[in-house]
């Protein structure tokens, strides 16, 4: 029989073996091996010579890249626990994160974020701003959960109506008393000497000495106050050793509008604004912010000094008025005194149905009018 070096053959061994079992009468005559056989065998043979092992059932390639997808899918799991842990610890040290958003808080306040500024205002609104989601105010945001937060900031939100001529009073003498009184509300509200408890001079120099009494009553107030002669009737200040604002802006809302006068030669410049002032305890460290909501209603003049005693340029103060939310009621030094958690209780005992500080729909109690001390509903 041929040899073919290119298939492996029977060998010598099994051939010599296959004629001892024959001589023996058993045994049969080897078969030759398949092509794969022979193939796989001559493959073994080879590596066997170059010194090299075939790799085993667990250790081949295919093994190997099980082994792969299973770290894999270890290091997911101890990802993913990692995550869970992480997100554990967070959650029992600010649990409101969770809280915020399963009772709808997180989205109030994203609403109330991106809530567009209100138009100014033109006429009086026939109801108070709608309910918000309670929240309180932070150092970063002094105005979370209040309808100010809507408001315009600051002088902003005091907008000049178009002047006219208003009886005998021409378009240009309106539209100065018009930019005086503008100027006279900054003043005396926004101002940040004023604020601090200085006294407002660029306020009072607009204003007519001729005007028997004003002037002597206002000076009086600033350096005296008293329950009868209280600066917050006309002026917002606090004391700065007591009181620190929180950021700079102040926010405003109502209208100015001009009407004729009650005497012929006369015309009126009518004011109604309201300002929500943000403070926090002037002491290291202090974060609660309280708000206080000042409405101030005033009543200015100008008048032909042809037909009365009035100083050219210069304003008639005829009346005003005013509602302070969340100030004590019981002190009367010429400062604002929202309440704090850790004030003490003193003074009387607030009562009555509480009152929305933020509800421009109503016309403020009379001047003099013993309202007692009330209660806000929010601030």
């Amino acid at each position: 029989m041929g040899k073919n070096d290119d298939r492996a053959g029977v060998s010598d061994e099994e051939w010599a073996r296959f004629m001892e079992q024959a001589a023996a009468g058993s045994g049969e005559a080897p078969k030759e091996p398949s092509a794969r056989a022979r193939m796989v065998t001559e493959r073994l043979r080879e590596e066997r010579r170059r010194g090299q092992e075939p790799p085993g059932w667990r250790t081949g390639p295919a093994w190997q890249e099980m082994q792969g997808r299973g770290r894999r899918k270890r290091r997911l799991k101890a990802f993913a626990a990692v995550v869970l842990i992480a997100g554990l610890a967070l959650i029992a040290v600010r649990p409101e994160l969770v809280i915020d958003r399963l009772t709808g808080k997180a989205q109030a306040r994203t609403d109330a974020r991106t809530a567009a500024p209100l138009p100014a205002e033109s006429v009086r609104p026939t109801a108070a701003p709608e309910e918000l989601y309670p929240d309180m105010p932070t150092l970063k945001e002094p105005f979370r959960g209040s309808p100010a937060a809507q408001w315009a900031d600051g002088a902003a939100g005091i907008e000049l109506p178009e002047a006219t001529a208003v009886g005998s009073m021409t378009k240009a003498q309106v539209a100065d008393a018009l930019t005086k009184v503008r100027t006279f509300l900054i003043t005396a509200n926004l101002d940040p000497a004023t604020l601090r408890g200085e006294r407002p001079a660029g306020a009072l120099e607009l204003l007519d000495t001729k005007l028997e009494g004003v002037s002597e009553h206002l000076e009086q107030s600033l350096t005296a106050p008293s329950a009868e002669k209280d600066p917050l009737n006309l002026f917002s200040r606090a004391n700065p050793a007591e009181l620190k604002p929180v950021g700079d802006v102040v926010k405003v809302r109502g209208r100015m509008w001009l009407a004729e006068g009650e005497h012929p030669g006369q015309a009126q410049v009518l004011t109604d604004y309201t300002f929500v002032y943000p403070f926090v305890k002037a002491k290291p460290g202090a974060d609660q912010v309280e708000r206080t909501i000042v409405r101030r209603t005033a009543t200015f003049a100008i008048a032909d000094p042809r037909k009365w005693q009035a100083t050219p340029g210069k304003l008639r103060l005829v009346t005003y008025n005013v509602d302070i939310g969340n100030s004590a009621c019981d002190r009367y030094d010429g400062f604002l005194h929202p309440a704090f958690d850790d004030d003490p209780v003193t003074g009387p005992t607030p009562s009555g149905t509480p009152v929305d500080p933020y509800d421009r729909s109503k016309e403020l109690a009379a001047p003099g009018s013993d309202a007692g001390c009330g209660t806000v509903s929010r601030s």
